[in-house]
This record gives C-alpha cells, sequence and structure tokens, in this order.
C-alpha cells in the first residue's frame, strides 16, 4: 500500500489547515499547488507536475496564459463590477462576440457551471408555458442517468448518484430520468405532451468519460424537433476545444435550442458561464424575473472574449482531435492488464481501471503523482486524463511515460 501522507512538513502543514478549516466536501488528492504555467503546475516544495485536470477542462488555455494575464491585469485596473443594475462598456461585446460565434441571437451570461443549468432549466420552463402552450406547474424536464450538472438542490433532484443526491431531500419534481444513449428511450419520454426540453450532455464527464454512438445527438435532436421540445445541451466540459472541435455538438452538426458554456470560458481565470438562445426562447424572461449580481461583470466579460479568442488564434480544437486520437492509440499500445477500457475524444479522456481493490484507481494516481503527472478518479474506477489544450506532442509522450511506469510500477504493490 503506498503511503497516502507521503508529503513534506510544509505540504502537511497547508493540508492540515484545510481539514481543521475548511468544510469535507472534497477529498483532494495529497499534493498542495502554489504555481501553474501552461501544462505545468508546481507544489509548494518546487516539485513540478504534469496537469492532467486542467481544472474539470477550465484551463482548457493552460495555466496563467500571458494574454489572459495581460487582460486581467488591465481590466482590474479600470472596472470590476458594476451589477446589471447599470451598463459597462465589455458586457455588450462580450455578449455580441459570443452570440455571433455560435449562431444565437442572445447571451444571458452567469458565474458558475451550474447557475448556468438553472437558467437554461427556468428558460426552457418559461417557454413550455408562454410559447407551447404546456399548462402551468406542469412542465417536465428529461434527463440521464449518470447525469451531472452541478450540485444544486434543484440540479441534485434529477441525478441518480447517490452520493450526490443521499441526504438532500425532499427533491424538487418535474423531470423525467432516462438510459443516455437510449434513442428509443428519449422518443417513448417525448409522447408525454408536457415535455418541454431534453438536457444531456454530449459526452457524459463525471460519469467516465461516457462517449455515445454516433448519431446519438442529431438524433436526440431530430426527435426533440419532431415533438417540439427544446434540445438543451449542456458542454460546459466538452465544450471550447476540449473534444477536437470548437462544440461537442459540432461532430453531428446539431444547433442546441439552447447551449450552456462554462469553465474554459473563464480561461481559469474569473468565474463565468453563459447560456445561449434565440429570441423566442431567450426573451421569454423579462426584467427582475432572473439576474446576476455578478454574472456580465465586465471583469469576466474581457476574460471570457480574450479566453475564446485564444482558443482560436491557437487552433486548440484541432490540436484536441490529433493530440486526443494519438494518446488514445499510444495507450492502446500498454496491453497493461489493469486498464479496462479506454474511452473519450479530443482531450477528453479516461481509463478504467481493472483491479479488485476498490481504491485501485486511487492508488495509481498516487503513483502518478510521484513521477510527476497529476489526475484524479472519479466513481471509483475511472481516471479522467484531460490535460490543456496548449499541451504538445512531446510532453503526451512524457506522460506516457510516465503513465506506463506507474503501472509496471502499480503491478508490484499490494494492495491490502
Amino acid at each position: 500500500m503506498i503511503d497516502v501522507h507521503s508529503t513534506s512538513q510544509l505540504a502537511d502543514y497547508f493540508i492540515e489547515l484545510e481539514e481543521q478549516y475548511g468544510a469535507h466536501n472534497y477529498h483532494p488528492l495529497p499534493v498542495v499547488l502554489a504555481r501553474g504555467q501552461g501544462v505545468y503546475v508546481w507544489d509548494v516544495d518546487g516539485k513540478r507536475y504534469y496537469d492532467f485536470l486542467s481544472g474539470y477542462s477550465a484551463l482548457n488555455q493552460g495555466h496563467c496564459h500571458p494574454r489572459l494575464v495581460n487582460v486581467l491585469i488591465d481590466q482590474a485596473q479600470k472596472l470590476t463590477l458594476t451589477s446589471r443594475a447599470f451598463y459597462n462598456d465589455q458586457l455588450g461585446v462580450f455578449e455580441q462576440f459570443l452570440s455571433q460565434l455560435f449562431g444565437y441571437d442572445k447571451v444571458l451570461p452567469m458565474n458558475t457551471g451550474v447557475e448556468a443549468v438553472e437558467t437554461a432549466l427556468k428558460l426552457a420552463r418559461r417557454w413550455a408555458y408562454e410559447v407551447k402552450g404546456i399548462p402551468d406547474g406542469k412542465a417536465k424536464i428529461v434527463v440521464c442517468e449518470n447525469n451531472f450538472h452541478g450540485r444544486t438542490l434543484n440540479v441534485i433532484s434529477f441525478s441518480t448518484d447517490p452520493q450526490a443526491k443521499h441526504g438532500f431531500g425532499p427533491y424538487i419534481p418535474g423531470y423525467v430520468i432516462i438510459p443516455y444513449n437510449d434513442l428509443a428511450a428519449l422518443e417513448k419520454a417525448l409522447e408525454d405532451p408536457h415535455v418541454a426540453a431534453f438536457l444531456v450532455e454530449p459526452i457524459q464527464g463525471e460519469a467516465g468519460v461516457i462517449v455515445p454512438d454516433p448519431g446519438y445527438l442529431s438524433g436526440t435532436k431530430a426527435l426533440c424537433e419532431a415533438h417540439q421540445v427544446l434540445f438543451i445541451a449542456d458542454e460546459i466540459q466538452t465544450g471550447l476545444g476540449r473534444t477536437g472541435k470548437l462544440l461537442c455538438c459540432d461532430y453531428e452538426q446539431v444547433k442546441p435550442d439552447i447551449l450552456i458554456l462554462g469553465k474554459a470560458l473563464s480561461g481559469g481565470m474569473m468565474p463565468i458561464s453563459a447560456v445561449l438562445a434565440d429570441d423566442e426562447v431567450m426573451l421569454t424572461i423579462r426584467p427582475g424575473e432572473h439576474g446576476s449580481t455578478f454574472g456580465g461583470n465586465p471583469l469576466a466579460s474581457r476574460i471570457a472574449r480574450e479566453a475564446i479568442q485564444i482558443i482560436l488564434d491557437e487552433n486548440l480544437p484541432q490540436r484536441a482531435a490529433e493530440l486526443g486520437a494519438y494518446f488514445r492509440d499510444r495507450l492502446q499500445a500498454f496491453s497493461s492488464p489493469h486498464i479496462q477500457t479506454i474511452r473519450g475524444k479530443g482531450l477528453l479522456n479516461a481509463i478504467v481501471i481493472q483491479h479488485p481493490h476498490p481504491d485501485a484507481a486511487w492508488q495509481l494516481c498516487l503513483l502518478m503523482r510521484d513521477r510527476g503527472l497529476l489526475a484524479k478518479p472519479t466513481h471509483g474506477d475511472r481516471i479522467r486524463l484531460a490535460p490543456p489544450l496548449v499541451i504538445t506532442r512531446e510532453q503526451i509522450d512524457e506522460c506516457l511515460a510516465i503513465m506506463e511506469d506507474s503501472l509496471k510500477a502499480f503491478e508490484q504493490i499490494s494492495l491490502n
């Protein structure tokens, strides 16, 4: 068994501070980070690591991208917050840029991913009553098993993860849960005339990078159109280049009725999320009916515009597509008895660890940590592998060598 606490005295100091004074709602890998640049992070003792989590894909542009740092400093010295009680000179420019890039009439900016999800759900319900004509209070939204859309009480009400849901009831009604990647189940659910929308992740990230069959997204969009149901795509993790296209939905030429963005929209600098829709949907919410003190603040608006421009200028989607395919091919060549499954698209990938011990994936992550690569398990046996999109082929090769060496070391240890 690996010593989970094999950290320095300095690192232990910071870990113990969090343990004593912080809520215990996370179980971090035992490493204390102090600095980041590009694909690398350094701990408090100066050891360098590859970051293979990328802030759950919030850092597609890499840590502390110089352009983002410059924009952050410049805007922070001018204006950071007005609230939406007043106009500012950054929000409208950002909204124009984002709406024209993705082809929508309107943008509604928020801060966190789950706030954007909540916004999309409110829009769908309001549209259901005002446009589709569903009786008030009867609208239903179809979601998928093993989804992850955030952790508010409303969102966990339609979660199927017991750890996320247990002990937080009573839960909010109005949701129909069907299997993921099952067009027949969706078609059956859409027979109910009270269904307003279908909310889906193009790839289920937190569930372990579950990639649906080809044609699933286009099939779901066609079914939604046939039943006058809104297709809502949660591209918070899959969007903005991560999977090898600007949006994961682009693989099947699907344009969501409501598009949800977050994470990499921030470049890892300042929380910002966004909901995009056309006027028929967006204008059902009027002044005073929804908002956020920090949503659309000038600092986040300017950072987000630069964050997307970096993705475009540096052609990060194509880089993700090419290096992701290379990465998965090389992983397949390992032929390790402990890798049960390799799956992913672009640079959003995961391996499923095959081992009888329930902590095997955690132990493998500790071995990789010791060798200079940081990743973390999800749902026990799955390890997500998602480096910043600025990574190079040579760096991928170094990381593959670390992983291969860690797997060999893993075979030598005894898990009791």
